[in-house]
């Protein structure tokens, strides 16, 4: 389980170098064993410099060997946010919520394309249209497509107003949808 001490210990790392001479959040302490490992820098004589480098460093591996901590890269950050597109999520600074940081801005994820994999209709006439990667999305307006759904057609669900999401199946005028799993 992922913690938000280990969250943010993990979008500190994920940069290391840039990262150590970030400022943390403010109100937030940045992880106890990143600090040490920064600590180290500050260490004049080498052997002494060389020695609090290798107990931190085996610290840290230790902490990420008991998943305490989880070093992610932006790529993998980037690759979670579109997997959980369209989830309620709390808002958690590695995914892009409440950090204040506007460089966040640019990864933000408010499209994602995928392929069908399956659709019904629920007694409504809802569609329910599951994606090949696992998503699965449930029409929430009395829209109608012109034509069903098929496996293998490409889907575009974009983020729209007030927390909506509108899918567009094979290029059809879009439908408002909710992500249920």
């Amino acid at each position: 389980m992922i913690t938000g001490k280990s969250v943010l210990a993990a979008a500190l790392l994920a940069a290391f170098p840039a990262v150590a001479l970030a400022q943390a959040e403010p109100g937030q302490q940045r992880p106890e064993l990143f600090e040490a490992l920064v600590r180290c820098r500050a260490v004049a004589e080498d052997a002494a410099r060389l020695q609090c480098f290798d107990a931190a460093a085996a610290a840290l591996e230790q902490a990420a060997a008991r998943r305490d901590v989880v070093v992610v890269d932006r790529a993998q950050v980037r690759e979670s946010r579109r997997r959980l597109f369209g989830l309620a999520l709390p808002r958690l600074p590695i995914f892009g919520g409440g950090d204040g940081d506007d460089d966040d801005d640019d990864d933000e994820i408010t499209r994602v394309e995928g392929v069908v994999a399956s659709a019904s209709q629920d007694g409504l006439g809802h569609w329910i249209v599951a994606l090949q990667d696992g998503a699965v999305w449930s029409q929430t307006d009395n829209n109608q497509l012109a034509l069903r759904p098929r496996s293998g057609q490409p889907v575009v669900i974009e983020r729209g107003a007030l927390g909506s999401y509108m899918m567009r199946v094979n290029r059809q005028p879009g439908i408002r949808v909710n992500r249920t799993r």
